[in-house]
């Protein structure tokens, strides 16, 4: 390289993520574990993130299912509990958890960006569906009727003049990892390998060259102890054959002499 070139920098991961998942905590764990590959965080809307994955915008993305699974990988993380956002002073404010059939005289707004996996929800329709969820709480606040959400949405679109409680009887929404099959990278595989909660070290993980030198080291270490040890063993082995030989021998001296001593003092015969 001549001192006119300078070194490429690395490129970087692009996560996107949907309204209502936060992803700080996988975040400040890749900074940890990768801090010369930048992060990216791309947010999109949850009809948006599937097209975005498909088309590049982005190596992998917090998504609500379903999604194509013909097209898009999921891992599955979690299910959000379904709220319903009413005014303060709503009669289903007074409850810790209110019944979809205890609603079903109540205007239900049903957003065109709606994240429940549901044709039509309970209660009455509204004259017509608000663009956006944010324009349902907008007129939640002015007392038209009420709404259904994920509650990591009715604590994004919070305010002091609205509450919300759980709701049974409805769906849920589920939040998955998603990236495209064909675009599997190393990259990608380490941050699924975060999500999962995988170490450094872990045998399903990418390890670092750093991590695998120690344990390389170990294992010559231990190879090398074993043959000292074959060695040692040989050496006792093979003395205790010369001290057993010669211990044989002279327990066969000593018998031969006292046989000849025995014979040496027999007395002369008398004669007649």
């Amino acid at each position: 390289m001549t001192g006119s070139e300078a070194p490429s920098s690395p490129s970087s991961f692009r996560l996107a993520y949907v309204p209502g998942v936060t992803p700080a905590k996988w975040v400040r764990i890749w900074q940890e574990r990768l801090p010369h590959i930048p992060l990216e965080l791309v947010q999109v809307t949850a009809a948006e993130a599937p097209g975005a994955l498909r088309r590049g915008e982005a190596d992998a993305g917090f998504l609500r299912l379903p999604c194509d699974r013909a097209e898009l990988s999921a891992i599955p993380l979690y299910t959000e509990t379904t709220v319903v956002v009413v005014p303060k002073d709503h009669l289903a404010a007074a409850f810790d958890e209110v019944a979809a059939e205890d609603l079903a005289d109540e205007i239900v707004f049903h957003p065109l960006d709606d994240t429940l996996d549901w044709e039509q929800p309970p209660g009455r329709p509204a004259f017509e569906r608000p663009a956006t969820t944010a324009d349902a709480i907008e007129l939640v606040a002015a007392g038209v009727g009420v709404l259904f959400v994920p509650q990591s949405l009715a604590r994004l679109h919070h305010r002091k003049d609205l509450t919300y409680r759980p709701v049974t009887g409805v769906p849920q929404s589920r939040v998955a990892l998603s990236w495209p099959e064909e675009r599997t990278t190393d990259q990608v595989e380490d941050f699924i390998g975060i999500v999962r909660g995988r170490t450094v070290n872990s045998s399903r993980g990418r390890r670092t060259e750093a991590a695998e030198q120690p344990a390389g080291r170990k294992a010559g270490t231990r190879a090398g102890t074993g043959a000292k040890s074959g060695a040692k063993a040989g050496s006792k082995a093979g003395s205790g054959g010369r001290t057993g030989g010669k211990g044989s021998a002279g327990k066969g001296a000593r018998a031969g002499s006292g046989a000849a001593a025995r014979r040496g003092s027999g007395k002369p015969r008398r004669r007649s």
